[in-house]
């Protein structure tokens, strides 16, 4: 089994490629580069083109087509929306507009959480009330300071829209089995309520103007070491509550186009899931796809795993609905941080032995691009980030589970600070459209990863990472068009073509 689309091509037949542009009266390729490094850009329109005869050359082949871009984004917390609120209203509409508005990040895929997860204030349901079976105590008042504020406010500032997935963390307390929001597992007999429960959630939404697009039935499903809002399901039990509860209540209630995806959970353990999920007709019916998360390792995006989950539902969406540089207190306003492998996660001090490789020092931009050229290159349909915003600390927190976010802010200063991570997830979410089709790309230099796609309005975006500590040139040809690019030492570039040259 292949575990990537993008291999390098034989060196003769790049030589021999390379030899004939030279000799061929190649056409100028149109293009619009802009470019994110350590060494300060950020975003920033590069106007000085290469003038090197690189014998690395990347060919785009657009007829070479694979999966449609859902989106890119970031997740809406009730910690990122307390904290814009505490913001003036200068302060708010600058990170609001930079995530969603035209000129900044134009974010359209997006999550949020059901009811309270660990970056929230505190515990809470929608259904507070013990066996209240037929959910007449459901309400979303805790939602109503701050969570709805941000996502309206988010849905003014975007001209194309935004879809929203939304994941609970635990179903209310009462239907499990150790009757608390940390850990324990759902009992059979409010399988209906709880699918219940999230077809009131949809209904709430709605009437506040929020369509939702997509459900998972819990946010990671195997626990997270019982420390904050957890619900455990094995693939079997998951995959019989969505195909015989959640999935016929949503249809039975008009909610049916509402895109359940499965799992919820790290790469590694895709294979089970998906086997389970897909398993036949029947099993697959109310599945759109599957969701994925990053934290298996910070550096592995797990090609095999991307592929089989693929090769299993090919037709079903895969998304990674979360990733966050994990266990790490925000560096504040010390650019130079987020390029340098010094940061950890949970696997660096609590991994099993065995497992520790998965998780050396790493540099937070690399894990970023890495990570999103990667899935990109292996099926991955949409891509969201954890929290929008966080403060100094890397919270608020209940648990004081910290975390780092593209934009910090100091709600006391009234300061915000937009880190290098911000410029990487827009290099994707800017220039990759919802719509888009990932193409073929040889590339001749093992030293670059890189990915492309046309858009639905005929551009072509391709982004390139180069992890190295050297400027790197190549040609870049598209047809019988070709133009010289630079890329500078550990930097991140996105290349658009506009789509009347191609």
């Amino acid at each position: 089994m292949k575990t990537s689309r993008y291999s390098l091509l034989p060196l003769l037949i790049l030589t021999v490629m390379s030899c004939t542009s030279e000799k061929k009266e190649t056409k100028s390729l149109e293009v619009e580069i802009y470019e994110t490094s350590e060494s300060g850009n950020k975003l920033t329109r590069i106007t000085e083109f290469s003038k090197v005869d690189s014998s690395a050359v990347i060919k785009l082949l657009p007829e070479q087509k694979f999966q449609t871009i859902t989106g890119f984004g970031g997740s809406f917390t009730e910690s990122s929306a307390y904290l814009i609120n505490k913001l003036s209203k200068k302060n708010r509409d600058t990170i609001l507009q930079a995530y969603f508005a035209d000129d900044g990040a134009r974010y359209s895929l997006t999550r949020t959480h059901i009811a309270s997860c660990d970056f929230s204030l505190n515990n809470y349901t929608y259904a507070p009330v013990v066996d209240d079976m037929d959910m007449e105590s459901f309400n979303i008042e805790e939602d109503r300071d701050d969570l709805i504020p941000m996502i309206k406010d988010a849905q003014a500032v975007s001209t194309d829209g935004f879809k929203i997935i939304s994941s609970p963390w635990t179903s209310p307390p009462w239907m499990k089995d150790n009757k608390e929001y940390v850990g324990g597992k759902l009992l059979p007999k409010y399988y209906d309520v709880f699918a219940l429960y999230f077809s009131k959630y949809l209904e709430a939404y709605k009437a506040e103007g929020i369509d939702i697009w997509g459900l998972t039935p819990v946010n990671e499903p195997h626990g997270n070491g019982n420390n904050w809002e957890s619900m455990h399901f094995s693939p079997e039990e998951e995959t019989d509550f969505v195909q015989n509860h959640l999935g016929p209540k949503l249809e039975a209630d008009g909610y049916g186009d509402v895109n359940i995806l499965g799992y919820d959970q790290n790469r590694e353990g895709l294979g089970e899931w998906v086997d389970a999920m897909f398993k036949d007709e029947a099993s697959s019916k109310y599945f759109a796809g599957t969701a994925i998360h990053w934290y298996e390792s910070t550096y592995d995006y797990f090609p095999e795993e991307l592929q089989y989950a693929h090769d299993k539902a090919p037709d079903k969406y895969l998304i990674e609905t979360e990733g966050c540089i994990d266990s790490q207190v925000p560096v504040w306003q010390n650019d130079a941080w987020y390029w340098k492998k010094e940061a950890t996660d949970w696997g660096y001090d609590w991994r099993e032995d065995d497992k520790k490789y998965l998780h050396p020092k790493y540099a937070p931009v690399n894990r970023y691009a890495r990570d999103i050229i990667g899935c990109l290159n292996n099926w991955v349909d949409g891509w969201v980030d954890w929290n929008m915003v966080l403060d100094r600390q890397g919270g608020p927190n209940w648990f004081e589970n910290w975390c780092v976010a593209p934009v910090i802010v100091d709600p006391d200063a009234d300061e915000v600070y937009f880190t290098p991570l911000y410029y990487t997830m827009a290099h994707f979410s800017k220039y990759i459209r919802p719509g888009a089709e990932v193409i073929g790309v040889e590339n001749a230099d093992e030293d670059l990863m890189v990915t492309a796609a046309k858009n639905p309005d005929g551009s072509i975006a391709v982004v390139l990472f180069n992890e190295g500590t050297t400027s790197i040139d190549f040609s870049l040809m598209l047809g019988e068009e070709m133009v010289k690019v630079k890329i500078n030492e550990q930097a991140i570039q996105t290349i658009l073509i506009p789509s009347k040259t191609n």
